[in-house]
């Protein structure tokens, strides 16, 4: 009876714990949606800061940055929630004990912002902003505090951690079904990752060199966030792409 009873509640602990990690899943998707949102808005506000600046209203481009940076923070803390619901919802094991969620996430949150890889991603994206403004009148010039060779090494940075399909080769920008995991945050193509995941028997490991992360495919997907990145990437390698026109002054003229 007592073995009966230890089975029963083995087997109700573990549903809870796939439903709070479904739960947490569900909202951490949900939560992409919000950050897509902020980075149209972002972009936005980019093309609004080029308009002024063009126009030589400086100070409204001022203005215009400081609401910038402020959605840039509101943009990190989504970033850090959302992370730090997704690691509650995998490390939630059931108790005796009544479970404190708020003090869970605020604790998780914490660890979240210590060793946040959303930073690099602010940093790059703030400085994309300031960038688009200073090139109107200062294209191919660095901007202040930075040397010559920094132009090329910051313009053409992308915020997507992987540029490449680790299994197809392939660019991100040219996938058919680009997903991203959860875990990792690196990003494949669809058909082929889950081939992948299918044929490694439940030890699949992200194929990307060095990433001990092991892939499970349901949490393996495109969030609304991906599409908004990857046509970011796409952008700027139009712009970084673009031959330059080099007249010819060698001939004598008449």
């Amino acid at each position: 009876m007592a073995e009966t009873s230890g089975a029963m509640a083995s087997t109700s602990d573990s549903r809870s714990a796939s439903r709070m990690k479904t739960a947490a899943s569900t909202l951490c998707y949900d939560n992409q949606t919000l950050l897509a949102d902020i980075r149209k808005a972002m972009g936005t506000m980019k093309e609004i800061g080029v308009s002024l600046e063009r126009q030589n209203k400086s100070q409204m481009v001022k203005e215009l940055e400081t609401e910038f940076m402020e959605l840039l923070k509101a943009y990190e803390d989504c970033a850090n929630l959302s992370a730090a619901i997704d690691s509650v919802g995998n490390k939630y094991r059931p108790s005796e004990q009544r479970t404190d969620f708020k003090k869970l996430i605020d604790d998780e949150m914490a660890k979240t912002k210590r060793r946040s890889l959303s930073t690099p991603q602010i940093n790059q994206l703030l400085r994309q902003f300031k960038e688009a403004i200073w090139n109107v009148h200062n294209s191919g010039q660095p901007m202040p505090g930075e040397e010559q060779e920094d132009i090329v090494m910051t313009s053409t940075q992308s915020t997507l951690l992987n540029n490449t399909c680790p299994l197809s080769g392939k660019p991100v920008t040219e996938l058919t079904e680009p997903v991203r995991s959860m875990d990792c945050k690196h990003i494949y193509e669809k058909s082929v990752i889950m081939q992948y995941i299918k044929s490694k028997h439940g030890q699949s490991k992200c194929p990307v060199a060095a990433c001990p992360k092991i892939l499970i495919a349901d949490r393996v997907l495109c969030d609304p966030l991906l599409h908004i990145e990857i046509d970011e990437s796409r952008s700027m390698n139009k712009q970084t792409s673009k031959p330059n026109i080099i007249e010819d002054f060698t001939e004598d003229s008449d």
